[in-house]
């Protein structure tokens, strides 16, 4: 009975604790400075407004805007993606963006090369996991602890872990919806539409904005960083990695990771209004405490 009430009053403080862990830390490095230039039209570089996202390489990723939010409400998911915009092609901003992502291609090492591909490969699709005898399914479980494995190793895992995973899974059905509502409504080109000097790694079949690996990224790092305070900046840093990671593949403008960095925290507070998500996520949290130090003692 004891123990019942402590396992109560601990679920209870996970609840009210929730939001106070992470905070949005202020745009900083080039994110920060690229913004320093104006986002409107500028007219000398017209033709520029009038590219968008090629409908003929639309990918099926836009059946997502069929698929409904798990723990967000349809009226979040609308809210949020009018909250974010990008700037103009033809404005100074983007032209300084595509100037440093030159730079950026100049640079390219074979060892960035390979990290940056690597990470490209990485990516939790929630209708897999409805098919267990999916081709992919227990590799789309592993990427969906990615960030976890990458930082703590391979035992923090969904068998490891279920009630953490279904947390995961959760926030990632909303993360996937929140990505192509905002890409199929605002249908952005990539860089490489706008600038042919851009050798991009690989080409991607949807909109630019905003990046679908930047806003996973964060949004699990956030929410890891509930579960697993005492890794937060270990886990803001892999995401910051990932994000910077679509610059050098030629295949995101700065804006779109920085627009998916404020949206992934937008997510997290609204998840804060709603009763379910702060359930699982006290379940969660009760389960890393009890469970993880059999596996991250050995580190």
């Amino acid at each position: 009975m004891k123990k019942q009430l402590l396992l109560v009053l601990f679920l209870l403080g996970g609840i009210n604790a929730f939001s106070q862990k992470i905070t949005l830390a202020p745009i900083s490095d080039h994110y920060k400075e690229l913004q320093t230039f104006s986002a409107a039209p500028n007219a000398q570089r017209a033709w520029m407004d009038t590219i968008k996202y090629p409908s003929s390489q639309y990918g099926g990723s836009i059946v997502y805007l069929l698929v409904k939010p798990y723990y967000l409400s349809e009226s979040q998911v609308k809210a949020l993606s009018e909250s974010v915009r990008f700037p103009a092609n033809s404005s100074d901003q983007v032209r300084n963006e595509l100037d440093y992502m030159l730079d950026l291609q100049n640079k390219r090492t074979p060892e960035q090369i390979k990290r940056v591909e690597f990470l490209a490969n990485i990516g939790y699709w929630p209708p897999i996991n409805l098919l267990p005898s999916h081709l992919s399914y227990a590799q789309n479980l592993k990427d969906l602890f990615f960030e976890s494995r990458e930082l703590m190793g391979e035992d923090i895992n969904a068998k490891n872990f279920p009630k953490v995973s279904k947390l995961l899974q959760g926030v990632m059905q909303d993360m996937r919806i929140m990505e192509f509502t905002i890409k199929y409504k605002l249908l952005r080109p990539r860089p490489y539409h706008l600038e042919p000097n851009l050798k991009p790694l690989t080409t991607i079949n949807s909109p630019s904005f905003a990046s679908g690996h930047t806003l996973w990224a964060f949004v699990q790092a956030f929410t890891w960083s509930e579960v697993a305070l005492e890794k937060q900046k270990d886990f803001i840093a892999l995401a910051e990695e990932i994000r910077r990671s679509r610059e050098i593949m030629g295949i995101h403008y700065p804006s779109d990771n920085e627009a998916s960095r404020q949206v992934a925290f937008k997510m997290l507070q609204y998840y804060s209004q709603n009763e379910i998500f702060k359930k699982d996520l006290s379940e969660a949290i009760a389960e890393w405490k009890s469970v993880s130090p059999t596996f991250t003692s050995k580190k």
